[in-house]
């Protein structure tokens, strides 16, 4: 087990024209599990990489259980890594393939190795396929047998690089659980990399998000949720994504009502108008997520529905009121496409964003109020 240390993490590529990873800092704890997120390209593989040595950084260091291993070699690292596409031989046995990296790296005699390897096989309950070849597997098989082949080295460090991608959704579920449970029960620093939003929130003790190249928040996935630092964070973490509505700030009192040209009109009277008034913004972006909007019976608020996406236990209502504004509703509720219905938001579940940077108003106000 050790801790990991990324310090100012950069790497560029094609002559510093494109700029992967932007001075990325981030400390992880002994034996945490860590998960990384962001959409395709926001240089979370990549940060992977140069963790595990297989690139090397523009700039910015690598501490292994505070030992600086920028320079090291990847085969020297005490990590071991987990692929998307299994990365097995497809000549070797699977006794092979988990033994491959243990006769590589250590100084094991055969007898030893085999115990491992079936110590491994026997957590990951594929004991009875070390004789098979991969292409005797299934999809799931191949990366019980991946992470067999990283388990049985013992590492200080777990690097997953989207492990679960090539598998059925009902596959993912299970092998989600069973890598949560293997690192408990190992005890192992693992870092997670996905593009799966809910993926991070379900796996992660803490989450990192990218975006960008750039380091956007890093929190435990309840505080990520409910106290998103931008625009971006907010929208992408949960499911269906965060609603959105431009709005101008027209009145400054004991109220602070937003309102658009859409009819849109809210009033915020509670800390959220606090933070308004201090930042005095023209223009702000409201947000509101969709488990957190209501149909209610009275109210100033109406919009139509355009359209109704039944779920099982709820209701998607897509609303007139932004684009793709979703209300998620319990499934008793069921308007027709084109009825009007009354919206009602709590204001505790309001998230104002600057119109210009995506910074979270609350979340700017709480840092100056720090500094003071």
């Amino acid at each position: 087990m050790a801790t990991v240390t990324l310090d100012d993490l950069r790497k560029e590529f094609d002559n510093s024209r494109i700029v992967a990873v932007d001075d990325v800092s981030v400390e992880i704890d002994d034996g945490e599990f860590v998960t990384v997120v962001g959409p395709s390209g926001c240089g979370k593989s990549t940060t992977l990489r140069m963790l595990a040595g297989l690139e090397t950084p523009t700039s910015g260091r690598v501490y292994i259980d505070g030992q600086d291993v920028t320079d090291v070699h990847a085969r020297k690292r005490d990590v071991a890594m987990v692929f998307q596409n299994y990365a097995l031989y497809p000549h070797k046995t699977v006794e092979q393939n988990m033994a491959f990296g243990l006769r590589m790296s250590t100084d094991l005699t055969k007898d030893e190795r085999a115990e491992k390897v079936l110590d491994a096989a026997e957590m990951m309950g594929i004991e009875d396929l070390l004789d098979d070849k991969p292409d005797e597997l299934s999809g799931g098989q191949k990366q019980r047998v991946a992470l067999g082949r990283a388990i049985v080295r013992e590492p200080d460090v777990f690097l997953f690089d989207e492990p679960l991608s090539n598998l059925d959704a009902k596959l993912r579920t299970t092998m989600r659980t069973e890598i949560q449970r293997i690192q408990n029960e190992l005890g192992i620093t693992a870092i997670y990399v996905t593009h799966d939003q809910e993926e991070a929130m379900t796996m992660g003790d803490r989450i990192v998000i990218l975006n960008d190249g750039q380091l956007q928040q890093v929190g435990d996935p309840t505080d990520v949720y409910d106290e998103p630092v931008n625009e971006f964070v907010g929208g992408f973490v949960g499911s269906p994504s965060m609603n959105f509505i431009d709005a101008e700030v027209v009145e400054l009192g004991s109220e602070v009502t937003l309102v658009n040209d859409d009819g849109f009109e809210y009033s915020l009277t509670g800390a959220l108008g606090d933070d308004l008034r201090q930042a005095e913004p023209d223009r702000v972006r409201f947000g509101i997520r969709p488990e957190d909007v209501t149909v209610a019976q009275n109210g100033d608020l109406r919009a139509n529905v355009e359209v109704v996406e039944p779920i099982g236990s709820d209701n998607y209502l897509y609303l007139d009121l932004g684009p793709d504004f979703v209300a998620r509703v319990d499934s008793d509720t069921e308007p027709a496409p084109g009825d009007s219905v009354v919206v009602d938001f709590a204001e505790s579940d309001v998230h104002l964003f600057d119109a210009e940077t995506g910074d979270s108003l609350s979340e700017r106000e709480k840092q100056a109020a720090a500094l003071n």
